[in-house]
């Protein structure tokens, strides 16, 4: 029971930082295109490093956004793929 809790507590998180993640990169491309202050870059990273690489991976493919940059284009398939295999580890 006590993994139970555990594991919807993980669930709920990773559904949370990835819904964040994903309207955070909204709204960055929106103050983009308004010339408004924008969101940090490493600001963008550290959401998707906590947890929310699917939230920022469909946040650049919704929204068209950081698509060009390197260490976002590379970037977050590679963290999402880390994070994959760490799911796959300690389940294993």
């Amino acid at each position: 029971m006590e993994h139970l809790n555990y594991t919807h507590i993980i669930l709920v998180y990773l559904v949370a930082i990835n819904v964040a993640t994903f309207f955070t990169y909204g709204l960055d491309k929106w103050k983009a295109k308004k010339d408004k202050w924008r969101i940090r870059e490493t600001a963008l990273l550290t959401l998707a490093v906590l947890g929310g690489s699917i939230g920022a991976w469909l946040g650049m493919k919704a929204w068209h956004h950081k698509t060009m940059h390197k260490k976002f284009k590379y970037g977050i398939p590679l963290i999402l793929l880390v994070q994959i295999a760490a799911v796959v580890l300690l389940l294993s």
